[in-house]
């Protein structure tokens, strides 16, 4: 238990926010990134070329290179960047005192803001991050740690609660997968966002509680 806090610490320790890492690229690199990501969502990672980065940005290919190690790189700031929003928003669920029932309502909350923030970078990560290369082992162990950290936590809330849990692994990836994917179901205007947040987490909860949520 102890390595696996250390392992998981290392990686905190390691990897920066989405939003931060907007924050540290120098102002050239944020356009990169900002376009990277309009022309990964449109047409594939595979399907993008640096020319076609480039020809979005009015810039020669060879140019970007003044700029971005690789087209691998600007995956890199994506998968890495909006991973560790998703650790920094379940340290603080961990760390917030309320009772395990609220706990549960509080991480749908948190993990769901971070799609919504950032719904196509949130489509990227979950799809393409399969075509790193480099630091492809490093992102499965980083992907493992966080559901290994989920499901801490969502063994300890039904403890708490007495609820029962037939499989924690297999509950926790149903979690996740239903909230990384819920930027399908949203529309672009905001107004829409409280209302169909609150019925994926009462849609999630009857799903894996039943007649035991109420």
């Amino acid at each position: 238990m102890f390595n696996h806090y250390v392992k998981f610490q290392l990686f905190i320790n390691r990897i920066t926010t989405f939003a931060f890492l907007q924050m540290e690229l120098k102002e050239k690199q944020r356009k990169i990134l900002d376009v990277a990501v309009e022309l990964f969502k449109e047409k594939g990672y595979m399907g993008s070329s640096v020319r076609d980065l480039a020809t979005k940005l009015n810039i020669k290919a060879a140019s970007l290179y003044a700029h971005i190690r690789s087209k691998e790189e600007i995956l890199e700031w994506v998968c890495f960047g909006i991973a560790q929003e998703f650790f920094d928003e379940l340290q603080e669920v961990k760390n917030t005192d309320v009772v395990p029932r609220e706990k549960l309502d509080l991480f749908l909350d948190k993990h769901l803001s971070v799609v919504l923030k950032n719904r196509d970078v949130t489509h990227i990560y979950s799809v393409e991050w399969r075509h790193l290369e480099e630091r492809l082992p490093e992102f499965v162990e980083l992907r493992k740690n966080y559901q290994q950290e989920v499901e801490a936590l969502i063994s300890e809330i039904y403890k708490a609660e007495n609820w029962e849990l037939k499989s924690p692994s297999f509950t926790t990836r149903f979690i996740l997968h239903t909230l990384n994917n819920s930027y399908f179901w949203f529309k672009r205007s905001s107004d829409s966002t409280d209302k169909i947040t609150d019925e994926i987490r009462e849609k999630i909860l009857f799903g894996l509680l039943g007649n035991q949520k109420s």
